[in-house]
């Protein structure tokens, strides 16, 4: 199973001195959204490219996978 984790999103928060509200606010997320995150629980694909967008960066910027396989 892939474990996902947003550190990364977290660190680009701190990076720009925004909190999580202020995220929920820019990219117009709810604040369930926001609670998923922080437990590392999966959001919508269309939700991570909002709040990427809104970070003018990739979602992969945001977003960790775990545990998945490199195929070579």
């Amino acid at each position: 199973m892939t474990a996902i984790n947003y550190d990364k999103l977290w660190k680009l928060l701190i990076d720009r001195k925004m909190n999580k509200t202020q995220l929920k606010d820019a990219a117009g997320v709810s604040s369930n959204v926001i609670a998923k995150l922080g437990k590392n629980e999966p959001v919508a694909l269309d939700t991570l490219a909002k709040i990427a967008h809104e970070l003018g960066v990739n979602i992969g910027d945001v977003i960790d996978l775990d545990g998945h396989s490199d195929v070579a």
